[in-house]
């Protein structure tokens, strides 16, 4: 009686223990024993903005030690039911184990994902902006879905989510939008997304629903902490301030606290209207512009993208990394992994849980790849 069930729940714990090992969790205990001691020590709260940060890092930390240690106890827990069920020969509890048994392997999952996360930027906050591309309207329109699919996708995890920045389309969409997403491997699970996006359809805009493809970027970057040091020389920045966009009323904005930064020497442009003070919105858009140059160099270190726009590749044909053809037929498929799905709805609403995890079995075997090939 319950041989199957003691089978699989033996599997898991084998599974957990080794997972224990690859995610170093006796390694992280003694991390987040030295973050609290720097939480405890005396005018840790006098710096407000390096206080949050250590904070999110210790959240961090404590969510790759509490999810196994709770999948542990509820381990042991189904191990007692089962041992309590063949002592009293008790055939009732089948369905409650079965419950836990596949609440178990679900969250055992999660975390065999997360031991994908090799890169040490994985654990900390995106950096999400969305460009229109070839197409016009269309593209703005474009832009603006797959924006909801994302912050659909960060609900679904429980992210938080912040608006950076946000211009509407001047017919539809938007022209450029900007979140901060933090929570437990924020950039690890959104890196996938990173690159140019094509859809496909019957046009909303087209008196003659005529079909229309068109292109936007997603840009992905892990922010950089204050402790890397990367150079920008205030000569090389040029700031422009505008008028926050907003809902009007009492709430417009009347000042021009919306900052624009151009980095002269490679072109990028970071824009924030979030604050209402043009001093924290600058702050904001340096700590964008910051993660900007910290990715190129990293990413020519690597060796591992060639073309990126202001290191990215044109947001047009042949450069998508995914495709979303809804008309005539309705498909999404991944062109790095080769994952594809017809279910386009599910996808819209932000379930990238089979993209994401494609893509982060792809990318560690093709460093993997590139290691050995070095190495050789």
């Amino acid at each position: 009686m319950y041989e199957s069930e003691l089978e699989k729940l033996e599997a898991c714990s084998k599974r957990l223990d080794e997972l224990r090992s690859c995610l170093n969790v006796d390694s992280v205990r003694r991390e987040i024993t030295a973050v609290e001691a720097a939480m405890s020590a005396p005018g840790f709260w006098d710096d407000q903005e390096t206080a949050q940060r250590t904070v999110q890092k210790l959240k961090s930390l404590r969510a790759v030690v509490d999810a196994p240690d709770e999948l542990f106890r509820e381990l042991e827990d189904a191990m007692t039911l089962v041992e309590m069920g063949r002592e009293s020969e008790d055939d009732s509890l089948g369905p409650e184990l079965a419950g836990m048994i596949s609440s178990i392997e679900q969250k055992l999952h999660q975390l065999e994902l997360n031991s994908l996360f090799q890169d040490p930027r994985d654990s900390k906050t995106a950096l999400v902006s969305f460009h229109p591309g070839a197409g016009g309207t269309e593209s703005c329109d474009w832009a603006e879905m797959l924006y909801r699919m994302i912050t659909r996708y960060c609900e679904m995890k429980g992210f938080e989510v912040e608006v950076l920045d946000y211009q509407p389309g001047e017919e539809a969409g938007l022209k450029s939008a900007a979140l901060r997403v933090s929570g437990p491997y924020a950039y690890g699970m959104l890196k996938s997304e990173d690159g140019v996006h094509r859809l496909v359809r019957i046009s909303p805009f087209d008196a003659s629903a005529r079909r229309h493809t068109s292109f936007s970027a997603i840009e992905v970057l892990a922010e950089v902490d204050k402790d890397i040091q990367v150079e920008i020389r205030e000569e090389d920045n040029k700031m422009d301030v505008f008028r926050s966009s907003g809902a009007g009323g009492q709430k417009v904005n009347k000042t021009s606290s919306a900052v624009r930064l151009t980095h002269l020497p490679t072109g990028i442009v970071v824009s924030c209207q979030i604050e209402r003070s043009q001093h924290r919105n600058r702050a904001t858009a340096m700590d964008m512009l910051r993660a900007k140059l910290y990715d190129i160099e990293m990413k020519k270190k690597e060796a591992e993208i060639s073309a990126q726009r202001e290191g990215q590749q044109d947001v047009a044909w042949g450069s998508q990394i995914r495709s979303y053809v809804l008309h005539p037929y309705q498909m999404i498929k991944d062109h790095r992994t080769g994952v594809e799905t017809g279910n386009v709805t599910k996808v819209l609403d932000g379930d990238l849980d089979m993209f994401v995890e494609a893509y982060l079995k792809w990318h560690l075997e093709r460093r993997s790849r590139l290691v050995r090939q070095e190495n050789a």
